[in-house]
């Protein structure tokens, strides 16, 4: 036997044809324009200290950590991308942005259920025949609202545009984890670097020390010297354990950084490395480069196409909404009898359902909407004037330490001159100890000053190629022309596409 669709319900295809077609091509909410942030033609900063504003060669952006020319950092920094748990963190958002995109994108399908039951029931004696019975059913139960209005497809819009803000705070996590391990690596071969200046500086005042021991016991020289000497040489050796204490704890901020625990990577750096050299010119490109590149705007971008697209998804509730409906199955009294065609059942139809009061529930959600998105897009304009700011300071701040170190250098240059005459002088009876106290002190200082000194200065590079938005798209290979980008898959060595 062949079952009927019944004619009654015939009329109602064309008013389903009808809405399915618009449900494809109207949503209400406003549609997103992409904002581009507003630069300027040059950097205010003068260009000084090798800086260039030539075009900063995107290999070399991508890669900046090699411009030092250390492979220890290398390797450093490619163990990083692997092991850093900040990193496996915002990967797992990204995957939690696609699974919500995918709830959202479930709401333009049917729904089906499918269920049974076993009811035994009973009639009331004073209002029947008190009879009892037992029925069984079967079937499967079917909703569809349809999307006429484009709610869910605003909101599909909006987990879309999640998607790819999560993808850009990952790249924004990779800049700042590039640059931090850069920075603590540089900070540990400094404090190396200090150590062996107080070390030396130390070594020369023991000798001094044990000269003028010598010296006062001979009844060559006065009580005063002797301690004054002492004096200097303790004096600079209680600076020893503040700056092993500093080494410690870069060390150890790097094994973190690597996903590891303190200790772990103290053997490969035990011998002391010289800090690593500048390049002598650095491209530094135009602001608008920096500005389309840097994946923290771009990141504040996808948030205000989110924020703009949940406008559409509120304003939805304004308008009625269209459901069809319908339920296939078996009922029967008897277990026996339940699966023969005579115990089909079945009912189908169109609903629809407007809310008509609510007080402005729905009216004051499209304002917190709207809000939202002026929230988001001063956000994004934030960020914008905030990643010039950094640029700006880190060109200054690159090029000026780059002059207090020249200073420092010839200072350091000529304190040490300067003790070597004052030692020769006192030697010689022609002065007292206090102008060899005085000049090994300075010595000290300014050796001390100078390596820190030259720390900055190369620091200073890392923090500007992360200002430049530099290192993220290494890890994460370029899209082929032409090609849709769609949400990044994760891989074990970092981010593809």
């Amino acid at each position: 036997m062949t079952a009927k669709f019944p004619r009654r319900h015939l009329s109602i295809l064309p008013v389903l044809f009808l809405t399915l077609l618009l449900s494809g091509c109207f949503a209400v909410g406003p549609n997103y324009v992409q904002v581009k942030p507003d630069a300027p033609k040059n950097w205010h900063t003068p260009l000084e200290g090798g800086l260039a504003g030539s075009p900063l060669a995107p290999e070399t952006l991508s890669q900046w950590w090699k411009v030092l020319n250390d492979p220890e950092l290398e390797s450093l920094e490619r163990r990083a991308v692997q092991g850093n748990l900040e990193l496996r963190q915002a990967r797992a958002r990204i995957r939690e942005a696609r699974a919500l995109r995918g709830i959202s994108k479930a709401g333009l399908f049917p729904v089906i259920d499918a269920g049974g039951s076993l009811t035994d029931y009973r009639s009331s004696e004073n209002n029947g025949l008190g009879h009892e019975d037992r029925l069984y059913a079967v079937g499967f139960d079917a909703g569809w609202e349809l999307d006429v209005f484009g709610g869910t497809r605003r909101a599909i819009e909006a987990a879309q545009a999640e998607i790819e803000s999560s993808r850009e705070g990952l790249h924004d996590v990779l800049v700042s984890l590039l640059a931090e391990v850069a920075l603590n690596y540089v900070e540990a071969r400094t404090y190396q670097a200090r150590l062996a200046a107080m070390n030396g500086n130390i070594a020369v005042q023991q000798k001094t020390y044990e000269l003028n021991f010598s010296l006062y016991h001979a009844g060559l020289i006065d009580e005063l010297a002797l301690k004054q000497s002492l004096y200097n040489v303790e004096h600079s050796r209680s600076r020893i354990p503040s700056l092993q204490t500093g080494l410690e704890a870069a060390k150890n901020r790097l094994a973190v950084l690597l996903g590891k625990k303190p200790g772990e990577v103290h053997p490969e750096l035990a011998e002391k490395k010289s800090i690593p050299t500048i390049p002598p010119v650095l491209a530094v490109g135009i602001p608008a480069e920096t500005l389309r590149h840097r994946p923290d705007i771009r990141q504040a971008e996808r948030r205000l196409a989110a924020a703009t697209a949940r406008i559409g998804v509120a304003t939805a509730d304004l308008y009625p909404k269209f459901r069809l409906s319908g339920t296939i199955g078996l009922e029967s009294i008897s277990s026996g009898s339940l699966w023969e065609w005579a115990s089909r059942s079945w009912n189908f139809g169109p609903g629809v359902s407007w809310n008509i009061f609510d007080a402005g529930a729905i009216r004051r959600n499209i304002e917190v909407q709207n809000a939202r998105q002026e929230q988001a897009l001063i956000t994004y304009e934030a960020t914008v004037l905030q990643a010039q700011e950094e640029v700006e300071n880190a060109l200054t701040a690159y090029a000026k330490e780059q002059q207090r170190r020249e200073s420092l250098a010839k200072a350091a240059a000529a304190a040490k001159q300067a003790v070597r005459l004052a030692e020769d002088q006192y030697q010689a009876g022609l002065v007292d100890f206090n102008n060899v106290l005085v000049s090994q002190l300075s010595l000290l200082s300014v050796q001390d000053e100078l390596a820190q000194s030259s720390g900055v200065v190369t620091a200073n590079l890392i923090r500007l190629y992360k200002a430049l938005g530099g290192g993220w798209t290494f890890h994460v290979p370029a899209i082929p022309a032409g090609k849709k980008q769609t949400p990044g898959k994760i891989s074990k060595k970092g981010v593809s596409p």
